[in-house]
């Protein structure tokens, strides 16, 4: 069998199939894990959401609960339906941004992205601290810790995603079945109960139910209902990250996003259908799910399984986010919306830049938030609702340009999604505005600015490089090349040496300062010089002030003006220690000098490390 050397230097047969990168990419399974959490730990607030504003009409307000589910859960059939259609129509990923650019314009695109771009951050730092929220509350001892304990999660989230996002949803299928598991096995056995089996959770805790009333009006359903599509965050992020799944990439992120809605449907209506069952009621301290699972259940272990599931899938639904921002930003990369180093791969596949600078932002977040839950949650939701409502919209243009088969229904499907969440981003906006959505009004319109302000830099960078155009043809230019000494080494050897093989004329230049300790060390240089006589000219460089950038950039340029033709190349030449304290130990002059080169003069920078 012959041999294959790879670039590497590693050995593999040649009839074995080239590394193509799929062992690093998602399967459908390891997609859920990978990039629903979010969606997955929404039923862990969501069905609280909508019963803590339906207390305000009491017992008869609740009442409502069933219904108010049905409708989220009709909305996320629709969500499922279109993002499912987004994904085969913008396999590139991109979800609402893709969606928007080809259909609604540039700026429409930039307020999708950057609604995507605040809601991802947000998510991590809701969910870490909603998860610590739950240990805390388990071990009380633990709440003063609270913001370590959050930035301790955050890094481990990070540390896992640096390592690539198939290792991430390997280390997270567990914890997301377990939960899943839980929550099926809470609604299952509740069905067969005819009255909670336990209130140990609930007891000695204030009810928050308002004096029973008979009317509900239609605003508190609406508020309702947009509270608990608060549930409805990260059904996008599978369409977002379709480039992360394995070929037919597609199609494995359909049959994903397909196994989400299913589960999160099932998961939200049997919770509903609980709280009816036993006519809960929302008490302070005691979360709704979990007196869900101690009627349901009981106060045993069974009962902790589940509150420590949760627990976990809070903590790691940050995730969501890790999968999804970072493929985003590569698509803004490309686009020149954001920095071009968001769209370089690690060799795991991953935008380690995207990772690291959501991990860096959010951390600032929880800072700021000091590891609170509620600080942070009116800020929540916002910019997905944007998304969801321009990703709907877009898709309505998408079917009526293709007038393909059904189209028409098709189309209806989504102008009554955009509808629907259109009505909730308002709500929710309007309702939250004065806890902190304010934040979101402003941050949004800044970000737009912030993506056009670096695309139009881009443009101005690119029509001076000639981006686009044939350029003119080379032609040969004499080059001078320069290098900085100050004493005899070999590293002045090795730099002469080097410079010698680049450049028509090479010449070692010098500054002396006219102190006489420096005189005297310049003199010496220049007898060690003659004694050397290397044959490159030395060049004196005089200066009154204690400088060294400065007199070497004059020189430059005053042979630029001599010899507009001739192309000056600084050769700065550096010794690299061998182990990095050492660095510190250096004077650093040859990275002032291409400081100074750079900064005042056209001439090349080279820069020559010579390794101990």
């Amino acid at each position: 069998m012959t041999t294959l050397i790879t670039v590497n230097g590693a050995v593999s047969g040649a009839d074995e199939p080239p590394d193509t990168g799929a062992r690093h990419k998602l399967t459908a399974v390891t997609g859920l894990a990978a990039l629903s959490l979010d969606a997955m730990a929404s039923v862990a607030y969501g069905p609280e959401a909508i019963v803590l504003v339906l207390a305000a009409a009491g017992g008869y307000g609740l009442g409502f609960t069933l219904p108010v589910t049905l409708a989220i859960a009709g909305l996320l059939a629709v969500l499922v339906a279109s993002y499912r259609q987004v994904i085969a129509a913008f396999p590139d990923g991109g979800g609402s941004y893709a969606v928007a650019k080809a259909h609604l314009g540039r700026r429409t695109s930039l307020v999708a992205a950057g609604s995507l771009v605040l809601d991802y951050v947000l998510n991590v730092a809701v969910a870490v601290t909603a998860g610590v929220a739950a240990l805390t509350s388990a071990f009380p001892g633990l709440y003063g810790d609270r913001l370590a304990i959050c930035l301790g999660v955050l890094v481990l989230i990070t540390g896992v995603n640096l390592r690539g996002i198939v290792d991430s949803a390997r280390a997270f299928i567990v914890p997301t079945a377990v939960f899943v598991g839980a929550i099926l096995v809470v609604v299952v056995v509740g069905m067969f109960r005819d009255a909670p089996v336990s209130a140990a959770a609930s007891a000695g805790h204030a009810s928050v139910l308002a004096d029973d009333a008979t009317t509900v009006g239609a605003l508190l359903l609406l508020k309702a209902f947009a509270s608990g599509c608060s549930a409805l965050t990260g059904v996008e992020a599978i369409a977002n990250a379709v480039p992360s799944f394995r070929a037919p990439a597609a199609r494995r992120a359909m049959r994903a996003e397909v196994a989400l809605g299913a589960l999160l449907g099932v998961m939200l209506i049997g919770l509903s259908v609980l709280i009816s069952r036993f006519g809960l009621q929302p008490v302070e301290g005691v979360t709704v799910l979990a007196q869900l699972a101690d009627a349901s259940l009981g106060h045993n272990w069974a009962f902790y399984v589940v509150q420590f599931a949760t627990m976990v899938l809070l903590a790691l639904s940050a995730n969501t986010s890790f999968g999804g921002l970072p493929v985003l930003l590569k698509l803004l990369a490309r686009d020149n919306y954001v920095p071009h180093v968001f769209g370089l791969k690690a060799d795991r596949q991953v935008h380690r830049h995207g990772v690291v600078w959501l991990a860096v932002v959010s951390a600032m977040l929880l800072v700021f938030s000091g590891g609170d839950t509620n600080t942070l949650v009116p800020l929540f939701a916002i910019g997905v609702f944007v998304g969801f409502t321009i990703a709907q919209t877009g898709m309505v243009l998408h079917w009526r340009r293709e007038r393909g088969r059904r189209w028409a229904g098709k189309a209806l499907l989504n102008g009554l999604g955009a509808v629907l969440t259109g009505v909730s981003a308002i709500v929710v906006t309007a309702t939250k505005f004065h806890d902190g959505a304010w934040l979101i009004v402003i941050a949004l319109p800044l970000l737009v600015a912030a993506f056009e302000t670096v695309h139009r830099a881009y443009g101005r960078i690119g029509e001076r490089l000639g981006v686009g155009r044939v350029p003119e043809s080379l032609r040969h230019a004499r080059s001078l090349v320069l290098v900085p000494v100050s004493s005899l080494t070999r590293l002045t050897s090795e730099a002469l040496t080097t410079a010698v093989s680049l450049g028509d004329e090479v010449r070692a230049v010098t500054v002396c300062h006219p102190d006489p300790e420096d005189r005297a060390q310049t003199e010496a240089l220049e007898r060690d010089w003659a004694l050397w006589n290397p044959g490159v000219e030395l060049v004196r460089i005089s200066s009154e002030r204690r400088s060294l950038g400065r007199p070497i950039t004059a020189y430059i340029r005053e042979i630029g003006a001599a010899q507009p033709e001739t192309r000056v190349t600084v050769l700065v030449p550096e010794a690299e220690p061998e182990r990095l304290w050492q660095r510190l130990l250096q004077n650093q002059r040859g990275a002032v000098v291409a400081h100074a080169v750079r900064r005042d003069t056209d001439a090349v920078v080279c820069r020559l490390r010579l390794r101990l």
